[in-house]
């Protein structure tokens, strides 16, 4: 089952929002700074292992650019991170589309 968090990281003033599958790791990654909550990542499990199986370095470094780095460790203990929070699936996706939106790609 999926579960849907944040954190914030107050010495760069950035906000984490995470969708996690069962193990904890993560599906989809957003990272929200500034005090405007800009969008800075956007990135998704799915379509990085897709490049992966299907593109060249080229296309994933274009991806990278665009969406920024998936988180690529277990996000376990995430609940001791701090300002740490589940959010909904609903303000999840609230939160992917308006990133992608800026980001400059579909939600």
């Amino acid at each position: 089952m999926a579960t849907w968090f944040r954190t914030y990281y107050e010495e760069e003033d950035l906000w984490l929002c995470f969708e996690a599958d069962e193990e904890d790791w993560a599906v989809r990654h957003i990272e929200l700074g500034g005090e405007d909550a800009r969008p800075r990542t956007a990135a998704s499990l799915k379509e990085v292992l897709h490049l992966r199986d299907h593109a060249d370095l080229a296309a994933m470094t274009r991806y990278e650019r665009r969406y920024g780095i998936l988180a690529d460790a277990p996000l376990d203990g995430w609940q001791d991170q701090p300002g740490a929070a589940r959010i909904t699936a609903e303000e999840f996706e609230r939160l992917w589309g308006e990133a992608r939106r800026v980001l400059g790609g579909a939600g």
